[in-house]
């Protein structure tokens, strides 16, 4: 998206979304060296507080999508598109979150506040790209969910194994696209310029840096809206209760999912420069970069029986299994 957004994103999540970067070494060509962070809090004891508490949302992500990916590789019961688009989506969730959670926690264990231009630039390169293919894998998810429900007679043509992987490798595609091209965009402006636009409230500037990426995004949301009304429409028509709830149940955590990372995102780049302030940016931040990836496996297995049931299995036969599934 704009300059604002990558000035935003690139304080070392959560941290990671102050609007303002501080010059901290500049040399004779204008380039800067290292950026300041905003923190947390300047106290010691909260600091090792919020290390404590990024922590353990990051061990949770790591073990809820690990634990996904293992039971949906390992039971071939769940090797169908729904479950595919899954398992990559946990692989997402998994990169997002290691993108951006250990540099928050390595600034609040060792109080610290500086980020090297270059690892800079790599965070914000592989933080877009796994963000901008989530986004392009939950609309994917999506589709898959429109025509299992809408067209359930053609759903084994129309959504056949090739078709999936070519689908999957179009929203990692995608987001890497975009991710470099919205990088060499930004960090091959004069550090003056980055300086300046992280600094003022250039509002009208931002918007329109910003505009192309919003519409594109808006006309993916107004896509979802639609596949949704038309999904809601025809579980109606189910005959059957056990066959509408077994029908809600694979929707709602989609649905879900989809609302917290898009509501967050959007209020976290649409709302107006009066609301820009620190502590709510740095709220938002954990909203859309860290609780997602955590929340993401309580959603899909709380509501899907099935899920449910294939990863009891994998733990009450042990990790060991698993690791020689995914093996061989």
């Amino acid at each position: 998206m704009g300059m604002i957004m990558m000035i935003k994103l690139t304080q070392s999540f959560p941290p990671l979304t102050a609007n303002h970067v501080l010059r901290q070494q500049m040399s004779n060509s204008s380039f800067p060296t290292e950026f300041l962070l905003l923190t947390f809090a300047d106290t010691r004891q909260l600091q090792l507080l919020h290390f404590g508490l990024f922590l353990g949302i990051y061990l949770a992500a790591l073990l809820g999508n690990g634990l996904i990916f293992t039971t949906v590789a390992c039971d071939h019961h769940l090797h169908t598109p729904m479950y595919f688009f899954l398992l990559n989506l946990t692989l997402l969730d998994l990169g997002s979150i290691s993108t951006t959670g250990p540099k928050a926690m390595a600034n609040s264990l060792w109080n610290t506040r500086t980020i090297s231009y270059s690892e800079c630039a790599i965070q914000v390169l592989f933080f877009f790209f796994f963000i901008s293919a989530e986004f392009s894998l939950l609309i994917i998810m999506a589709y898959d969910r429109y025509i299992a429900i809408c067209k359930p007679l053609h759903y084994g043509t129309i959504m056949d194994s090739r078709t999936c992987v070519n689908m999957a490798a179009a929203a990692w595609g995608s987001g890497f696209l975009y991710a470099v091209l919205h990088t060499a965009n930004t960090f091959s402006l004069p550090s003056a310029k980055i300086l300046k636009l992280s600094c003022s409230d250039a509002y009208l500037r931002e918007v329109g840096l910003i505009v192309p990426s919003v519409c594109l995004a808006f006309g993916c949301f107004v896509f979802l809206v639609l596949s949704y009304m038309q999904i809601f429409r025809a579980l109606l028509r189910i005959p059957s209760q056990q066959g509408r709830h077994k029908a809600f149940s694979t929707c709602l955590p989609h649905v879900a999912v989809v609302s917290l990372f898009i509501s967050t995102a959007f209020f976290a780049y649409l709302k107006p420069p009066s609301m820009s302030f620190s502590s709510l940016n740095l709220v938002l931040a954990v909203l859309y970069s860290v609780v997602p990836p955590a929340v993401n496996p309580l959603i899909y297995s709380m509501r899907n029986q099935e899920l449910k049931e294939a990863m009891w299995k994998v733990m009450n036969g042990g990790f060991s299994e698993g690791i020689n599934c995914l093996c061989s």
